[in-house]
Parts: structure tokens; C-alpha cells; sequence
């Protein structure tokens, strides 16, 4: 960081900076709005190090990540690798951005009366998987009238045939009662399309779900900005 232009009270501790231009009190005085990335950040952290004051600290996470995008999608190992930041304050940092994701999920979903619409199912899951540096399946359990029961995570790690077993899918479908469920899992590559995998597992769970009764409506695949439904694409109907 270039400290040449910099006041002199920003390389001293937060404590002995003018009371209104301490983060916290900033953000207590004038809104959460009227504090920047950095002394957020700041105040999640709670204190620096002994070299550098919690904003500082801030600044030199952000530097090292590029952005606040990259930093919220950073893993706690990743985090950790920034001098000063450890296991404590990273899981805070991991806290605070899952709550954010949280946040998302559960305002896109109060959009969704059925989850008939896959934009709407892709928006709803984007802010839980579309970060996700691993591949996470998951099924969406419905009633009559399309509407979500509850989630289940089934397997996380490379998705093959093997992985993704009827048993483990339509196990908590017949548990809980389900008049049929949709299928996600995310693509970390970016690349939206299917693979080949992914087209074998849904026409295994199609057939498996015949068999049962539970009818699979979709199978979404989600990137960070985008999503690919097979039933949109007119796929399910060669299962």
C-alpha cells in the first residue's frame, strides 16, 4: 500500500484516530452505507496485527484477492494465507459472506410460488452453489403443486454415474413424501453445458424416478452468472 499521501493518523491504531472516523463509530453516526469495503471489512476483523491496524489489515486482504468478489469466494485455507489473518478471522470473514448468500437465497425464493420457472430455481440456488470451487449436487424436493418440501446436498466432489446413486437421491423423496423433485448441481469451470456424465445421471435418475413414482421435472446446472436447464433445452423429453 502507498502510505506517501496518507494522513498520518491512519498508521496509528483505530483507538487513536479521531472518534468519528473509527469504523465502527462512522457506521454507528451515519449508516452502514457511509463506510467503505475495508473498514467493514475492519470491523468484522476486529483488530489487526501488531504491525498493521484492522483497516490496514483490510486493505492488504483486498489487495491480495483483487477484489471483494474474489475475497467473499476465497476458502478459509486461502484466506489464511494473507499475513495476519488467522483461523478466527477468516471464519468470521466466511460467516459474514454465507450469511449474505443466505440472504440472497432466501429473497429469491420467496419470488417462487412453484418451482415450475428454472430461472427462478437457478436464482434461488446461484448465491449457495454458483462460488462453490467443487462440484455439490442437489435435489429439490416438491409436493403436488410444485412446491419446494426441502433441499438435500447428496454428494459433493468430480460428479460421475457412480457418485450420484438413485438410492441417495430419491431416498429423502420417499422419506419425506415427495410428488416429485428437480436435480442442481453446479459447474466451478464456468462452462454451463452438460457433460456427458451429467446427461448419464439424469436419464438413470428419470428412469429410477418412473419406477418410483417421483417424476425428476429438471436437472439445472449452475455457473456464477448463469445456469443451464435440461428441461428448457428440451432434454428431458429424450429420457
Amino acid at each position: 500500500m502507498n502510505r506517501i499521501n496518507e494522513p498520518q493518523h491512519f498508521r496509528a491504531r483505530i483507538t487513536d484516530w479521531p472518534l468519528e472516523e473509527r469504523p465502527r463509530e462512522k457506521l454507528m453516526r451515519f449508516g452502514a452505507d457511509s463506510v467503505s469495503n475495508a473498514e467493514l471489512i475492519a470491523i468484522l476483523l476486529g483488530q489487526g496485527t501488531t504491525r498493521l491496524n484492522a483497516v490496514e489489515l483490510a486493505k492488504k486482504m483486498l489487495r491480495a484477492f483483487g477484489s471483494l468478489e474474489a475475497l467473499s469466494n476465497a476458502s478459509l485455507k486461502e484466506m489464511q494465507q494473507v499475513k495476519g489473518i488467522g483461523p478466527a478471522k477468516a471464519v468470521t470473514m466466511l460467516a459474514a459472506f454465507q450469511l449474505y448468500r443466505n440472504l440472497q437465497k432466501e429473497v429469491a425464493e420467496r419470488e417462487i410460488v412453484a418451482f415450475r420457472e428454472p430461472a427462478k430455481v437457478a436464482r434461488a440456488y446461484q448465491p449457495i452453489l454458483g462460488h462453490l470451487k467443487q462440484e455439490v449436487f442437489y435435489v429439490i424436493l416438491l409436493n403436488n403443486n410444485l412446491e419446494r418440501i426441502q433441499d438435500f446436498r447428496i454428494t459433493q466432489g468430480t460428479l460421475d454415474a457412480s457418485l450420484v446413486h438413485p438410492r441417495e437421491v430419491f431416498n429423502p423423496a420417499i422419506r419425506y413424501l415427495a410428488k416429485g423433485i428437480i436435480v442442481l448441481h453446479n459447474h466451478p469451470s464456468g462452462q454451463k453445458r452438460p457433460s456427458q456424465a451429467d446427461i448419464d445421471i439424469t436419464r438413470k435418475l428419470v428412469e429410477s424416478g418412473k419406477v418410483l413414482d417421483i417424476p425428476v421435472y429438471d436437472h439445472v446446472i449452475i455457473t456464477q452468472d448463469d445456469y443451464f436447464s435440461f428441461k428448457e433445452n428440451g432434454l428431458m423429453d429424450n429420457f
